[in-house]
C-alpha cells in the first residue's frame, strides 16, 4: 500500500469515528433545541469554518496555476444540489435520533452503503449475487432492529430509513459533481445551503432562542466544526486517493462507533434482538462492498 492510499484510509477511519461519535452530540443537542434549529446551527457553523480554507486555497491556486479556473460555477451548482439533499437527509436523521437510540441510528443510517450498489440495478448495471444476499441480510437485520415483538415500528426508525435513502442520493450526486470542481468549495456551499433551508423550517415550526443554542453549544460545535467542517471535507478529499470499496468499508464503521459511543457516553443499551439486527446489518454493509474489490 502506497503512502497516499494509507494516509487516505487513515483519514477515512477518522471520518467514521467523528461521524459515529457525532450521533451522541446530535442526541444530546436535542435536549436543548429542536431538530431544525440544531441543523441550522451546525451547518452554518460548518460552512463558516470552511470559508477561510476555501479562500486560502483559491488564492494559492490562482498563484500556482493562473491559467486554470477554481471551478467556482461548477462548485456552487454542485454544492447547491448536494446541500438540498443533505438538508433532507439530515432532517430525517435528526428527527429520527430524537425518537430512538444512538446505536440504532448509526446502523440504520449505514444502510446507504447497501442501497448505493442496489441503485445500480435501476441504472442498468449488473448486481452481483453477494449484494442481493446482503440486501436479504439487511432486511432481516432491519426487522430485528426496528420491528418490535408486537409488530410495531418506531417512527424514528422510519425517519432514519428515509435518511439512509436520502444519503444514497447524496453519495451518487457527489460522485457526479466532485470531479468537476474543488471538493472544499462544494462542501462549503452545501453546508450553507442546508443551513439556510434548516433555518427556514426552524423559524416556521420551532422557536429558536439564542439562550437555548448557547446551552447546546458543545454538541452543536462538535457536530458543526468536526462532523461537518472536518469529516465531510475529509471524505471528499480522501476518496480521491483510495479504492472506493475500501473507502465505503471504512466509512461504514461509523455505525460501530455510534453504538460504542451511545453505550459509553449515554449508557444506552440494546436488547439481544436489536444487537443481532445490528450484526446482520453490518454484515450486509460489508457484503455489499466485497464484490467490487480487485
Amino acid at each position: 500500500m502506497n503512502t497516499k492510499r494509507m494516509r487516505s484510509n487513515l483519514l477515512l477511519l477518522l471520518t467514521a469515528f467523528i461521524w459515529g461519535t457525532a450521533f451522541v452530540a446530535q442526541s444530546v443537542g436535542m435536549d436543548y433545541v429542536g431538530a431544525f434549529t440544531f441543523n441550522m446551527s451546525r451547518f452554518l457553523i460548518g460552512g463558516l469554518s470552511l470559508v477561510p480554507v476555501v479562500c486560502v486555497l483559491a488564492s494559492v491556486c490562482r498563484k500556482e496555476h493562473p491559467d486554470q479556473t477554481f471551478g467556482v460555477r461548477e462548485g456552487v451548482k454542485g454544492g447547491l444540489a448536494c446541500g438540498v439533499i443533505l438538508f433532507v437527509a439530515s432532517s430525517f436523521q435528526q428527527i429520527g435520533i430524537s425518537m430512538t437510540t444512538v446505536g440504532k441510528s448509526g446502523f440504520i443510517t449505514a444502510l446507504y452503503i447497501v442501497l448505493v450498489p442496489v441503485c445500480g440495478f435501476f441504472m442498468k448495471k449488473r448486481i452481483p449475487k453477494l449484494v442481493w444476499f446482503g440486501v436479504a441480510l439487511a432486511t432481516v437485520g432491519m426487522y430485528l432492529l426496528c420491528v418490535t415483538e408486537s409488530f410495531t415500528v418506531n417512527r424514528g426508525d422510519i425517519c432514519l430509513f428515509f435518511c439512509a435513502l436520502s444519503f444514497t442520493v447524496h453519495i451518487l450526486v457527489i460522485d457526479r459533481v466532485s470531479p468537476r470542481a474543488n471538493g472544499l468549495l462544494i462542501s462549503c456551499v452545501q453546508f450553507f445551503t442546508a443551513g439556510i433551508l434548516s433555518a427556514v423550517l426552524a423559524f416556521l415550526f420551532e422557536t429558536p432562542r439564542l439562550s437555548a443554542i448557547l446551552a447546546a453549544a458543545s454538541p452543536i460545535l462538535y457536530a458543526g466544526v468536526l462532523s461537518c467542517g472536518v469529516a465531510y471535507t475529509l471524505q471528499i478529499v480522501a476518496q480521491k486517493d483510495t479504492d472506493p470499496t475500501i473507502a465505503s468499508l471504512l466509512m461504514s464503521l461509523e455505525s460501530v462507533f455510534s453504538l460504542l459511543a451511545g453505550w459509553i457516553v449515554l449508557h444506552q443499551k440494546l436488547s439481544l434482538r436489536e444487537l443481532t439486527g445490528c450484526v446482520l446489518v453490518f454484515a450486509a454493509v460489508i457484503l455489499a462492498q466485497l464484490p467490487r474489490q480487485g
